[in-house]
């Protein structure tokens, strides 16, 4: 990467405050061949050897998710993102995220899959001793041990500080002795490593490398849920577990570090992975709403269905596009650190962090996404829908969890407005003095533009309005609440959710206009078609959030004023959405599948 380039990469949230140009915008066509092969692999990875055993799957079979995880990193799709010299392919942020997208849409396996590659096996990666890592990744990254973690207990959830196992040192000083339990443990009934977490002496927050095996560690029998059955989810007991005091993981007191540094990337792997999910489920949709007839013709042939098979695939595009996009700030951020001279943990770490707020987003995206999705895949397939004979009952229970781990989609909302202002009140992010630019806007006379506009000049108008609406409802509320901001999470969540279909909004609008740079608009028209509905839905979402927001906190000509301004701010040409709609299903239709 030349130097020039890196000017060209935006600080997290900047978005918010500065036009991006669709040229410094990575777009899923952007791939390189190499990536999509990767892509590929995964898809007749889950095809060949998930998909035929899903139900054994489902009944935990014992030894079959082991030993597809075996298999997994026997075709090196464990290590795609461990370094060489542990025995990885060392390939880049973007590739890992294809491999998450790639093999989401395995039902339980997928979530095995991810918690192995991600909080199973990063911690040890980022925070491991150089002793601990030819330890434990080389058979991690190859899928010769399996690995899980430990955090959740059954009374902190949300609140993982609040744990309560503990760790004395033992009075020979070469072990941590470990009192307490563990909960929703994912991969927990089979891992070979766990990283745990527990209080040294009651206070200090620390990280533990377990191996299965150690005196005085056992776990409990397989729960049973409403969805990912075949994922082993157990509880972990310790009764004076002797941990050797060189499987401490990081610094003793910094266990934190680790929990909330590693929460970053599985937010936004869990997005690729539920994106995934959607894609296979679209296609579910898509293929049994073409063969199945009532009324003497295909469904598909509805405009109710074609309302339906259009929405699943503007979401699913919009949430590859935010994905990708930033997936691809992540990558360049993670070089320009490696360039500077950080190892390659603290530039990834780093990389994460700078984009912690996109990656809220994000897992907040996907996961409705997905749950959007296999809820309209259900209504499709009707009555069908609801039986076991059909693939997406099984998408729809699964899909739920989704909203729940690595933090909550409502923990995960309230963190995208608390970053934001924190990094604005550090200085870190200069967003108080576009805020005060809005408001004086909202004095002035409104620009009606002029009558010679170029190609996507409204719709670039719109999405900088979109981010005025959000600037001014944040910078007042800020103003009107201080302090006491925090405990308002409704006007939080309100502002979140402008956050979050702005920036999707923009991004799909920066994938439309950059594919209408390199292959001309005329041949953008399905893309182009999902951008202008997107934007459309985005502007009166956004004017129903931003009012609920002022309503919460303004009165008088205050209120009014901004309200107002939330009106400006959302106001659109008149668009047909349906024929838009319809243009996109027939498209789907014809080709079979989703094209993308």
């Amino acid at each position: 990467m030349e130097i020039s380039q890196k000017t060209l990469v935006i600080k997290g949230a900047e978005w918010l405050i500065k036009e991006t140009q669709p040229t410094e915008t990575f777009i899923p066509e952007d791939y390189n061949e190499e990536q999509q092969m990767v892509k590929d692999m995964c898809r007749d990875f889950l095809d060949s050897e998930v998909m035929p055993v899903v139900d054994r799957i489902d009944k935990l079979e014992e030894g079959l998710m082991p030993s597809l995880l075996a298999k997994a990193g026997e075709q090196g799709l464990l290590n795609v993102s461990i370094p060489e010299e542990l025995g990885g392919l060392g390939k880049e942020f973007i590739t890992s995220t294809l491999v998450s997208e790639g093999l989401g849409g395995g039902f339980s396996f997928s979530v095995a899959v991810s918690a192995h590659t991600g909080i199973g096996t990063l911690p040890i990666l980022y925070f491991g001793t150089e002793e601990q890592k030819q330890k434990f990744i080389p058979k991690l990254s190859t899928g010769v041990w399996k690995g899980a973690y430990g955090l959740t207990e059954p009374n902190s959830g949300s609140d993982a500080l609040s744990a309560k196992t503990t760790a004395r040192l033992s009075d020979d000083g070469k072990y941590y002795l470990l009192n307490g339990q563990k909960c929703w443990i994912t991969n927990g009934g089979f891992a070979d490593v766990y990283t745990v977490f527990a209080k040294i002496d009651g206070e200090k927050f620390t990280a533990f490398i377990v191996e299965r095996g150690f005196e005085g560690f056992s776990q409990g029998a397989e729960e049973h849920k409403m969805g990912i059955k075949g994922s082993s989810t157990v509880q972990l007991f310790f009764q004076d577990c002797k941990v050797p005091v060189e499987n401490v993981l990081g610094e003793i007191g910094k266990g934190h570090i680790i929990a909330f540094n590693i929460l970053n990337i599985g937010r936004l792997k869990l997005c690729a992975a539920t994106l995934g999910g959607a894609k296979r489920a679209l296609n579910t949709s898509l293929d049994y709403a073409i063969t199945r007839e009532q009324f003497k013709q295909s469904i598909s042939n509805f405009g109710a269905i074609k309302h339906k098979l259009a929405e699943i695939a503007i979401q699913s595009w919009v949430c590859e596009t935010a994905l990708y996009r930033t997936a691809h700030w992540i990558d360049e951020k993670e070089t320009e650190l490696v360039e500077s001279g950080k190892p390659f943990n603290e530039a990834l770490l780093g990389a994460a962090e700078e984009y912690a707020i996109e990656c809220a987003i994000l897992k907040v995206l996907g996961s409705e996404v997905l749950d959007f999705v296999v809820d309209e895949g259900v209504q499709i397939h009707g009555g069908n829908g609801y039986s076991d004979e059909y693939v997406i009952s099984r998408a729809y229970r699964d899909s739920r969890i989704n909203r729940i781990y690595e933090g909550t989609n409502e923990i995960n909302r309230l963190l995208i407005v608390d970053m934001l202002l924190k990094r604005a009140m550090k200085g870190r992010l200069n967003v108080m003095g576009p805020a005060m630019g809005v408001q004086k806007e909202l004095m002035s006379i409104p620009d009606f533009g002029s009558g010679d506009e170029e190609a996507f000049s409204k719709e670039l108008k719109a999405v900088a309005n979109f981010k005025k609406a959000i600037l001014m409802t944040a910078g007042a509320a800020v103003q009107k609440l201080m302090m006491k901001l925090e405990s308002e999470q409704e006007i939080l969540m309100n502002i979140a959710d402008m956050i979050i279909k702005t920036f999707t909004a923009e991004s799909a609008l920066l994938r439309v206009m950059k594919l209408a740079e390199t292959r001309g608009e005329s041949a953008t028209q399905f893309e182009k078609d999902m951008m202008q509905v997107y934007l459309n839905d985005s502007a009166d979402k956004i004017n129903k959030f931003g009012k609920d927001a002022v309503n919460a906190f303004a009165e008088g000509d205050e209120q009014r004023m901004m309200l107002l301004g939330i009106k400006r701010f959302t106001k659109l040409q008149p668009f047909n959405t349906k024929d838009a709609r319809r243009r996109i299903a027939e498209k789907l239709i014809r080709d079979g599948r989703y094209p993308l």
